[in-house]
């Protein structure tokens, strides 16, 4: 009997023992100062908005020192007052072994650009979060213009307009090709879209944001088929938004100045850097457009208006008709066969 009692008084004292030394090493550590802090910024394409000064700046304002007992710094609160910042997605604190506390934040990722009727810019991300712009970066991103809402509380519509944005963004921003070809996307009254190109000065309208890949699969059949044979001037609108169907406009003649040589010049390298950037799967760099392409060499010029001149200038003069007193005869002329080619 004696021996039962024994083991359950020796099982009670490890018990106690146990839990004074625990608590005793909570406490320790509780007392334990921070020694350093480190902070950890994740952003997308080695972009990052969220400046390390700031974050600190916030953890010092809150009670995140060097020095200072670990368990007087309330990580939680610390957490909330970094996701205020507009371009933090996620913060987390913690201590490690060696009382160094760490901040991993986690950024935003910018999807577009918006630009609204008001004068106003800012970026979106892929939850149509509003991101403020940055002094020091810029986002290679698509651009959209004339977004008629700005008020930080968007009306029905044009909050489901944002939503097209975000569509056609994401769209644009998975092909490198289009992400390298389109300059901007303009939004029209009634709420459709047109792009304009880098290459070429055409207006290329695809209507809402519904069917994008019938719609600029089409435009990417017109370019390969019609505008790299006939040239990038001959067009003015290109209207894909219809199904099954590519309506282009032409040009007015009056308006385009044609000077072959360069025409040729310019079509030539218009092409092969079309092809590039086509061929290009990774990352497309941006493309000059075609007002800026460097001229030939001006010897390549000057030879083929030499040619021209030779051509002129050997060309068989004109014999001249003496007249006569005869009668003239009037001849049937026979008329003309079509030859099959």
């Amino acid at each position: 009997m004696w021996k039962k009692i024994l083991r359950i008084s020796l099982w009670g004292l490890l018990v106690v023992a146990t839990c004074t030394l625990l608590v005793a090493a909570m406490q320790k550590k509780e007392e334990k100062k921070c020694t350093d802090i480190q902070i950890e910024i994740n952003g997308p394409h080695n972009l990052v908005f969220v400046d390390k000064k700031d974050v600190l700046q916030i953890m010092k304002n809150n009670g995140a020192e060097k020095g200072k007992i670990a368990s007087a710094i309330d990580l939680q609160k610390i957490e909330t007052m970094l996701s205020k910042n507009a371009w933090v997605k996620k913060a987390e604190l913690f201590f490690d072994n060696k009382q160094v506390l760490h901040a991993a934040i986690e950024e935003r990722e910018p999807l577009a650009r918006v630009f609204t009727l008001q004068g106003s810019s800012y970026y979106i991300d892929s939850s149509c979060k509003r991101l403020p712009l940055s002094d020091e970066l810029s986002a290679r991103v698509p651009m959209f213009t004339a977004f008629p809402g700005d008020k930080k509380l968007l009306s029905k519509p044009d909050s489901a307009l944002l939503q097209d944005v975000k569509k056609i963004a994401q769209y644009i921003s998975a092909d490198s090709f289009w992400l390298a070809q389109i300059a901007q996307v303009d939004i029209t009254p009634q709420h459709t879209f047109e792009i304009i190109p880098v290459l070429g000065n055409q207006l290329i309208k695809i209507g809402n944001a519904e069917n994008l890949d019938e719609k600029f699969s089409k435009l990417m059949a017109f370019y390969k088929q019609v505008w790299s044979k006939t040239g990038f001037e001959k067009y003015a609108v290109v209207d894909v938004q219809y199904t099954g169907q590519v309506v282009a406009t032409k040009r007015h003649a009056a308006s385009v100045s044609v000077d072959t040589a360069k025409a040729m010049l310019m079509l030539a390298n218009t092409q092969q850097q079309i092809k590039s950037v086509m061929n290009d799967t990774s990352f497309a760099t941006p493309i000059v457009k075609p007002g800026a392409i460097v001229k030939q060499d001006t010897a390549t010029n000057n030879d083929a208006k030499n040619d021209v001149k030779k051509a002129a200038v050997n060309k068989p003069a004109a014999t001249p008709v003496k007249k006569t007193n005869k009668p003239v005869v009037i001849k049937k002329k026979p008329k003309a066969v079509m030859k099959k080619p």
